[in-house]
């Protein structure tokens, strides 16, 4: 069997959430030898390093991403052009390639929807977002999306069912296929914990419980919500500590910057420590007692709670998106009101004060995810979405 070449289009060099999975998916396809992918990427970074460690092709290309700014009078009637432009670079960087399908890894890039158009090549569209606001945009991009896809598949229910929107002729075109991970890093020795937390989390001795918030500081993942219900939470138990790990999105250090502001307003700076990003996680995940997920808006999936589960952590969520179809309140986890300091606060308590009742949360999400969401079940199911593509290639 001849080996079907894959060109993914992403919006990113990082290594948040749909990062992770792009580089999981994309190795595991080509280690079965069917597969040949070819990823283009928008700049430099340690997503396109350890893509070439793997012995993949990258190319840094401009995608064409989506962005708020996009939506400006200027912006707009720029936007040909520089899809154009974006055009005839791919082209140039692929001479030679004959491309079997394109696959564009997030709603947030174009460059993929027109080059497939272009050369009438089969395209499938990824989407691991949800858009909200504006509601014009929302509706303007199902309609998008539905002209210039020849299959769609979403992270969650919850993606498929904000972007489908009722859409007849779109919803026949999509499937749900769930994240998926496993987790390749042994558990971290004690010695280390102990060295991460006294270093790192600057923790105060050995019955300190630490609470993480791990992803990126920006706009809704529920920082200054955290640090709200966490204020409440700390007047009774001052033997604890709240980390942040993560970073601010380039040149958007503000978000930072906010934090730190809350953090002295509310008092609690002895209480709390902002880790940067960085890209083995996994000890840092194990040197955490509870992980909470308090995305302010609908998380579209919620890869940081699958992480966390690997890893044996409670999960505190908030109870809206794509983290309702990973967590089972009160079986695998426990979720609480979204934008409710006050219910997070009682949810926290309870899993600080009940640890016997935690640490049996933390085995049953454990035992949900390797079941429900593991990377063998991810990879076969876009193995079987790519065959179903390929069969309507043949039928026409």
């Amino acid at each position: 069997m001849n080996r079907k070449t894959i060109l993914f289009v992403h919006q990113s060099s990082e290594l948040y959430g749909s990062d992770k999975m792009l580089f999981c998916l994309v190795r595991d396809l080509k280690n079965t030898n069917l597969y040949t992918p070819i990823v283009v990427l928008p700049h430099e970074g340690p997503l396109k390093d350890i893509l070439r460690k793997e012995n993949i092709k990258v190319i840094v290309a401009p995608v064409t991403k989506v962005s708020r700014k996009m939506f400006k009078i200027g912006n707009l009637l720029l936007l040909p052009f520089k899809l154009l432009k974006a055009l005839r670079y791919l082209k140039k960087e692929l001479k030679g390639e004959t491309i079997d399908l394109i696959h564009s890894n997030t709603l947030a890039v174009l460059l993929g929807a027109f080059y497939a158009k272009q050369e009438k090549i089969k395209h499938l569209w990824h989407v691991h977002e949800i858009i909200e606001h504006p509601r014009a945009v929302n509706k303007t991009y199902s309609v998008f999306v539905d002209k210039f896809s020849d299959l769609v598949v979403y992270n969650s229910k919850a993606s498929l069912d904000a972007l489908c929107n009722k859409r007849t002729s779109l919803i026949n075109k999509s499937q749900v296929i769930w994240n998926g991970l496993d987790r390749e890093a042994p558990k971290t020795p004690n010695l280390e914990v102990s060295k991460i937390r006294k270093t790192l989390f600057k923790g105060y001795n050995l019955d300190t419980q630490y609470i993480g918030l791990v992803g990126r500081i920006n706009r809704w993942k529920g920082h200054l919500l955290m640090l709200e219900a966490y204020h409440k939470v700390s007047k009774n138990h001052p033997n604890t500590k709240l980390i942040f790990i993560g970073s601010p999105p380039p040149n958007q250090e503000f978000f930072r910057d906010s934090v730190l502001h809350k953090i002295k307003e509310l008092g609690i700076e002895s209480h709390c420590e902002i880790v940067p990003f960085r890209e083995n996680i996994w000890p840092l995940y194990d040197s955490l007692d509870i992980v909470v997920v308090p995305s302010t808006e609908p998380e579209p999936f919620g890869l940081v709670a699958i992480e966390s589960m690997l890893s044996q952590k409670l999960v505190i969520a908030a109870n809206h998106g794509g983290l309702r179809e990973i967590i089972a309140h009160e079986k695998t986890g426990l979720l609480f009101v979204p934008n409710d300091d006050n219910d997070l606060a009682l949810k926290l308590t309870k899993s600080i004060e009940e640890k016997e009742y935690s640490n049996q949360l933390a085995a049953s999400g454990f035992q949900s995810v390797i079941s429900d969401f593991c990377l063998e079940k991810y990879v076969s199911s876009f193995r079987k979405v790519y065959l179903e593509i390929e069969s309507k290639q043949v039928k026409e």
